[in-house]
């Protein structure tokens, strides 16, 4: 398409992609947008006076209401109802695709703007493509409008960028479609298993600790491929996570975009590290709790953000130092366990619906319901499925990445995987494109958020 085209393409390509989904919510979307906009527009025209700050709080009002009313009304109803037994009707609204990562894109951009640290954009049509582009539009990463201002409107396209992309893209539904859907599959056998053991409990905990990195790092994958395929390079939105040795390290590694958005737009403004202690225990914690409740309007999620955030200020105190004091070897094996055992426990919190799920869980897993260890059927499952978990935990890490960068080192081995690497991206998506024909509806996880 001529220059001045290309992002009306996307622009009514992403309305589709969202409208199909979406109808009703389309409009919320757009208005969002055209909100988010006129709001810059305003920070711009009144830069250096106070209404330049009454903008960019009006800017954050729209925002955060809109998203609160969708995602948190019923939430906030429904606890009012049982702390004082009345009988408030919640509202009949669904939660709209995508809006905590759009809203979050759009606030990015005027807060960015109004601390000069990005440039007002004055065509809606552009900044309205940027809110909508299809490829990261449902489920991140979150992608801040500094990031790619420049490209939208002068990006380049080259068939070497367009060749990562599909491959990136094929890389990502590989994720989702082969590994992700298959340890759901799993996760739902055991959870519908008649007589339960305690090593199904923890199997399955497991197996949901590796579904929702590749369901989810592959949604990822796939946004960033499709983006570097249309000229935008979209930042890495995860860092092999699991090969961790804390939970400082692992939220480093994990869903970056949202990460480092917590850090600059709520951490740092309310004063980081740069306070007293208890100031600062009080921040860290906020914004655990605030990490927690953006991934959805229920306990369980704020009590998984709270649980991160006690675990990152007991590392910060006095756990790391104590790894510190351990021989090499010993200490890298010490904290490599210990934070993946924490991290599977924060995933049975994040998965479970209810409160009493999460203690049923956890007690069942340590013996507390009293279950048998194992059984038979347990047994068989296990079998049926280790191949699968075995796959999924060696690709959660970088081993067949070096491998691959060593093997590149060598003339020959670089022009055999050449040859190999597209023929492995079409042979992932002929098996992906059988398994969706075949199969049945599976949506990734983070579309509800």
């Amino acid at each position: 398409m001529p220059k001045r085209l290309k992002n009306f393409v996307l622009l009514v390509a992403s309305l589709f992609f969202y409208f199909v989904g979406e109808p009703v919510y389309s409009l919320l979307m757009i208005g969002s947008s055209l909100s988010g906009w006129a709001h810059g527009l305003l920070i711009e025209k009144f830069r250096g006076t106070k209404w330049s700050k009454v903008a960019l709080i009006s800017s954050l009002v729209v925002g955060f209401g809109l998203l609160g009313f969708f995602k948190y009304s019923n939430f906030f109803i429904s606890n009012i109802n049982n702390i004082f037994g009345s009988e408030i009707g919640l509202l009949s609204i669904a939660l709209p695709i995508g809006i905590s990562f759009y809203t979050f894109q759009i606030l990015s951009y005027t807060i960015d703007l109004y601390r000069g640290d990005a440039k007002v954009q004055k065509n809606p049509f552009d900044f309205a493509t940027y809110v909508s582009l299809f490829p990261q539009l449902i489920a991140g990463p979150i992608v801040r409008y500094a990031t790619v201002q420049d490209e939208l409107e002068h990006r380049t396209h080259s068939f070497s960028d367009i060749a990562y992309g599909v491959g990136r893209f094929a890389i990502g539904l590989g994720k989702k479609i082969i590994l992700s859907n298959t340890l759901a599959e799993f996760g739902a056998v055991l959870s519908g298993l008649s007589e339960k053991t305690v090593l199904s409990y923890w199997i399955y905990a497991i197996a949901f600790t590796l579904q929702i990195y590749f369901d989810f790092s592959g949604y990822s994958d796939m946004a960033i491929g499709l983006g570097r395929v249309f000229g935008f390079h979209f930042l890495e939105n995860f860092n092999y996570p699991y090969i961790s040795k804390s939970i400082s390290e692992f939220w480093r590694r994990w869903h970056m975009s949202l990460g480092t958005w917590f850090r600059d737009y709520v951490y740092i403004p309310l004063g980081g590290n740069r306070v007293s202690k208890g100031r600062w225990v009080f921040n860290t914690m906020v914004v655990w709790m605030l990490t927690g409740f953006w991934h959805g309007a229920e306990w369980n999620f704020i009590i998984w953000g709270l649980y991160f955030g006690i675990i990152l200020l007991l590392e910060k105190f006095f756990i790391l130092k104590f790894f510190d004091k351990l021989p090499k070897v010993l200490g890298s094996i010490v904290s490599h366990v210990y934070t993946l055992f924490l991290t599977v426990m924060g995933f049975v919190i994040f998965n479970e619906t209810s409160l009493s799920g999460v203690g049923t869980a956890f007690s069942a897993m340590f013996g507390g319901e009293g279950l048998a260890f194992s059984n038979a059927e347990t047994i068989y499952y296990l079998r049926s499925y280790v191949v699968v978990i075995i796959v999924a935990a060696v690709l959660s890490t970088p081993i067949i990445k070096k491998l691959g960068e060593i093997i590149r080192t060598k003339s020959v081995g670089n022009g055999i995987i050449s040859v190999l690497q597209p023929v492995c991206y079409i042979a992932i998506l002929a098996l992906c494109t059988a398994s969706l024909i075949n199969g049945s509806f599976n949506p990734f996880i983070y579309f509800r958020f």
